[in-house]
Formats: structure tokens, C-alpha cells, sequence
């Protein structure tokens, strides 16, 4: 024993240790609960410390890759490089100690009825927290109680099933709704919003439950229901809409306003130049120091028409050049990329897509504020960590997943986001009757086969296109069991050759893809064919994204991350995530 408490104590991070520096310690800015907590005013000062540390940066909600937006380097995930961490990888127990902590002494002075809605307000961030942990680990141990250094039973203990982790999670969030405020506020958790984490765990443990069937894990439809009903409830609330102010321009105006959108946004990261809080989303847009980021092909391809048919479904669709692609689409499309006619807010003229900053050409708007906001690290715009589309199509998906799904159930979730943007609802009995084989190859291997085939993909495609670029699509992929859609080799823009290019339709070429000397010219883009641009067939085809990049995707392993080699080492009772080799 004296061996074991020797080595917590010198370690210092992960479980293991971290149950002695961080779960079994009172906050540094204590000094001890019965001075801290003696008012309701104490309680709601302790309980807006847990944003910050628990809440996603703004960078952790723009800055997405994994096979919607790609860059000039990989993610691990992506090239099968992960491995077995010496600590950390995400075993951090720290910003639970503070949660429990709280719990523990919350209510000792404070009357139950006045401490119960800061007591919900800590459950939600407890679930918040086990959330990420579940999605990344699997099992994981439960704590609900700051652990003494000398407990050396629980410190050792090993990890708990995931179904009760889940069933855990779901207890802390059912007393956040039942005890959290209805007030709509996008800075402070709420009962909608702790629905809306509700209908998003449910969602996701539901169907990972139903597709990795290897895991042999129960209520899958249980969950699905949960996902469908918390939806459901912030549905019928009519708390919040789809804002649609500023016509079919909604969409991108929603992202790149710097004003709070609450009828929409549910709990929001906010900034502000008076108190200079700033994130860096324009300058990550317009430079190349970020991997140059670009929407991929396939998700490009993937946006339906404006009429709602499927671009796939016409003809040579896949040697249209950009300027000719991008006409009368889903209008998300030119709210998310360059297209021709694009003009900076608070710029005079038009602007191309540039591949300077844009490995795929298709180059990003999503986010993207007043040219004011361009040097680093100067964006202002509110990030969405919750909002009302997210919501409906969480309720279209579950009922879908059930085999329940009804034209009136697309009617008031997936036809509102189409309204927004000037297009028409999704068609149930077409959905089913003529599933979209180019979506269909991407999903058939994993299962999707039932009935309702056909609106599930067409419900996956419908929330890749809304909620490209908010860091959804990693957990979709692993939820869904696509993994290997990772591996497919990333394309850009379709080139018939080599020559000059007009991108935006204006009369004036914008790319000129050469071979052999430099061409001399002034206000045009010159990418050196083999070098500074690939095409997928030497001289012509899709412009291709780290062609000498392997990537790769075990099936057996990468769907969960591997516990680091000091926490096993610390305790014995800790095994590691199959085929996770230290």
C-alpha cells in the first residue's frame, strides 16, 4: 500500500494520481465549504466556473477535419497514427472533482428549494462531462463523490460498464430538466438545454448501440426513444425557431452575426472586443497558417439542387467544372464556400475562391465576419455549442432509426431548416422508394438496410449539410460505424486540364494550372501542375488531397481511444480498450 500511495503522489495527472491531486482536494479558491457556500449568490458564483473549463473553445467547435473539411495535414484518427499515450489522451479528471465537490456541499447551508436549481445546473455539467468521456473511452469509472487520497479502494477501482454510465448520465439530466429555470438565456444552461443534451446523448448511445452490434449492448431503441421524446418536448415548448430573418441569407447570417440569435442559438461561447475575448475563425479562413482548409468533394456532391433532386443524378455531374457545379444548389452551399458573386462584409468587390487558403478550392464562409475582424485572433461572432436545428434533426433521425417516422414528423423538424433556405421538404415515400445509391455506397456496408434505408440517409445528409463545420460529423462517423469513409482519398475541384479558370463567373480567370517555367502574370492564382496541385489523372480530374498520405481505419480498435500506459500501471484494475496494444 505504502508503494502504491507513493506513486499517486509523485505522479501528479490522469486517474490514477489525479484522484489524490484533483478528485480528493477542495478547490484552490476554497477555503472551506461552510465560508463558501453560505448563499444562493455563492452557489451561482461557483456554478459559472464550470463554463469555461467545461464547454467546447470556439476553436474546438470551428476548427473541424476528420471528411468534411480537409487540410494539408492528417489527424491521427484519420492516419491510423494514434497510440497508446504515457498519460493524459484524455483521462483528466480535474474538472469532475470540482462538479462533486460542489454537489457534496451545496446544499448545507443553503435551503434545498433555493440550492436545487445550482445543484441541477452542476448535474448538467457532470453529464456533460461524462458525455465526452463515455464517446471516447467506453467504460469508464462512475465517481460521484470527491475521493480522499487515502481511498485507496476507490482510486484503484476499475471501470465501470458503460450501460451504467449512460443510465447515470441520464439520472443527472433528468434532474437538470426538472429542476433547472424554462427561461430562454444562450449564456446559462436551462431545462431546454439540458433536453437538448439529453436528446443528444440518447441519440448517439441509441444508435452506436444498434450499429455496433460487436459491443452486444442493450435498449437501443430505449435510448432512441429518450433522443425522439427530449426532442420532442423542446419542439412543443415553441421556446425556440429557426431564424429566418434575413431571408434565404439566413443560414450564413445566423453564424457570422455578432449579435446573440437566442430564438435559435440554445447556449452560445460569447466575445466581445469591450472585454477583449476574441476567437480566430476569419483569419483561420484567410491565410494558409491552418492546413488551408476546404470542404471535400463528396460532401460538396452531396448537397441536393435547389428544387430539392440530387445533383449526383445529373448527367457528368462529376466533370462539372466549379463555376458550373455550384449553380442552383442547396443555398447552404454558397452560405458555407466562395461562390461566384461572393463579396466580404465590408469588402468593395466580389472574390474568388483562393487555393492559397483552400487545399480544396472550396473555400470557407461558415463563421466568417466583417474584413474588421481579419488579423489574428480578432473574430468577435458568437459559437453555437447547442442550438434548435441540431434538435430536429436529433428527433428526425431517432424516429427514423425507430422505423416510426412519418411525413408529419419531417414536416415539423427537417422542413423547417429546407424553409429557411428556400427549399422543399423532404419527401417520405420518395425517400424510401428511391434510396440516393451515391449516399447508398458510403453507408450500405454498416447496416443501413431496413425499410427506411432511404430516409436515413437522406436525414444523414441533411444534418452533414446544416451542421458542417460545429464539430459534429467524428462522433456521427463513430456512432454510425462508417470509419472507413475516412480512408477515402480526399478531392477538391474538378479541372479538365491544364490552363486558365474563371471561378466566379465574372470574366476574369482566377487559376492558372501550369506545366514546366512560371508564367508571368499579375492577379491570377499560377499552381505548378505535379507540384502545387495534383489531379486525380495526372493532367486532368479532381484536385487531390494528400495523395501520398496513407490513411487508415482499424475497425476493431478506432472507434474507442486507448487508456494511457500510467494509468494501467497505477492500477491493475484498469484494462486496456481492445486491440489497444501499450
Amino acid at each position: 500500500m505504502k508503494k502504491t500511495f507513493l506513486i499517486y503522489a509523485l505522479l501528479g495527472f490522469g486517474l490514477g494520481s489525479c484522484n489524490k491531486d484533483y478528485l480528493g482536494r477542495e478547490p484552490e479558491s476554497s477555503i472551506k465549504p461552510e465560508d463558501s457556500f453560505k448563499t444562493v449568490k455563492d452557489l451561482g458564483l461557483f456554478t459559472k466556473s464550470f463554463y469555461d473549463v467545461a464547454l467546447p473553445s470556439a476553436e474546438g467547435i470551428y476548427n473541424e477535419s476528420v471528411d468534411n473539411i480537409v487540410k494539408s495535414t492528417l489527424d491521427d484518427e484519420i492516419t491510423g497514427k494514434r497510440i497508446v499515450p504515457v498519460s493524459g489522451g484524455g483521462w483528466t479528471w480535474d474538472n469532475l472533482r470540482n462538479i462533486n465537490f460542489f454537489l457534496e456541499n451545496c446544499f448545507k447551508t443553503v435551503p434545498e428549494n433555493l440550492a436545487a436549481p445550482y445543484a441541477a445546473e452542476a448535474r448538467f455539467f457532470r453529464a456533460y462531462f461524462y458525455f465526452d468521456k463515455l464517446k471516447r473511452f467506453g467504460d469508464v469509472p462512475w465517481y460521484e463523490k470527491v475521493l480522499s487520497q487515502y481511498d485507496e479502494e476507490q482510486l484503484s477501482r476499475s471501470r465501470d460498464p458503460r450501460t451504467l454510465v449512460v443510465n447515470n448520465i441520464m439520472a443527472d439530466l433528468d434532474y437538470a430538466i426538472k429542476n433547472l429555470g424554462t427561461e430562454v438565456n444562450d449564456e446559462q444552461v436551462n431545462k431546454w438545454t439540458a433536453l437538448a443534451l439529453k436528446s443528444r446523448v440518447a441519440l448517439f448511445e441509441g444508435t452506436f448501440r444498434k450499429y455496433h452490434k460487436e459491443f452486444n449492448l442493450p435498449d437501443a431503441e430505449v435510448l432512441l426513444k429518450q433522443a425522439a421524446a427530449a426532442s420532442s418536448e423542446i419542439m412543443e415548448s415553441k421556446k425556440y425557431s429557426i431564424y429566418n430573418a434575413a431571408g434565404t441569407d439566413s443560414y450564413g447570417a445566423l453564424f457570422r452575426s455578432v449579435d446573440n440569435i437566442d430564438k435559435e442559438v440554445m447556449l452560445t461561447r460569447k466575445f466581445s472586443d469591450g472585454l477583449q475575448i476574441w476567437h480566430n475563425v476569419n483569419y483561420y479562413t484567410i491565410t494558409a497558417s491552418y492546413g488551408k482548409p476546404g470542404l471535400e468533394k463528396n460532401l460538396v456532391n452531396s448537397y441536393l439542387m435547389k428544387d430539392g433532386s440530387r445533383f449526383t443524378d445529373k448527367p457528368n455531374y462529376d466533370k462539372m467544372t466549379f463555376k458550373d457545379e455550384v449553380v442552383d444548389r442547396d443555398p447552404r452551399l454558397s452560405q458555407t464556400i466562395r461562390t461566384p458573386g461572393y463579396k466580404r462584409i465590408g469588402g468593395a468587390a466580389p472574390v474568388a475562391p483562393n487555393f492559397g487558403n483552400s487545399v480544396t478550392g472550396y473555400q470557407l464562409i461558415k463563421f466568417v465576419g466583417d474584413v474588421k475582424y481579419d488579423n489574428f485572433n480578432r473574430s468577435v461572432n458568437p459559437m453555437p455549442i447547442f442550438r434548435y436545428a441540431e434538435v430536429l434533426l436529433n428527433y428526425a433521425e431517432a424516429q427514423a432509426e425507430l422505423g416510426v417516422i412519418k411525413q408529419s414528423d419531417l414536416d415539423m423538424s427537417i422542413k423547417l431548416l429546407r424553409d429557411r433556405v428556400g427549399m422543399p421538404n423532404l419527401d417520405l415515400a420518395q425517400a424510401i422508394s428511391r434510396p440516393d445509391l451515391y449516399l447508398a455506397q458510403d453507408y450500405d456496408p454498416n447496416n443501413v438496410m431496413d425499410a427506411f434505408k432511404g430516409v436515413i440517409l437522406e436525414i444523414r445528409r441533411e444534418r452533414r449539410v446544416e451542421l458542417v463545420m460545429e464539430s459534429f460529423r467524428w462522433d456521427d462517423i463513430r456512432r454510425w460505424k462508417v470509419g472507413q469513409m475516412v480512408t477515402r482519398q480526399f478531392k477538391g475541384m474538378y479541372f479538365p486540364g491544364t490552363g486558365k479558370y474563371d471561378l466566379d463567373n465574372d470574366g476574369k480567370d482566377d487559376v492558372w494550372i501550369y506545366e514546366g517555367d512560371k508564367p508571368v502574370a499579375k492577379n491570377i492564382q499560377l499552381l505548378k501542375l505535379g507540384s502545387e496541385i495534383l489531379l486525380e489523372n495526372g493532367n486532368s480530374g479532381n484536385v487531390i488531397i494528400n495523395k501520398h498520405i496513407t490513411k487508415k481505419f482499424d475497425e476493431g480498435r478506432d472507434y474507442l481511444y486507448p487508456l494511457p500506459v500510467q494509468e494501467l500501471q497505477l492500477n491493475p484494475n484498469l484494462k486496456q480498450n481492445p486491440f489497444w496494444v501499450n
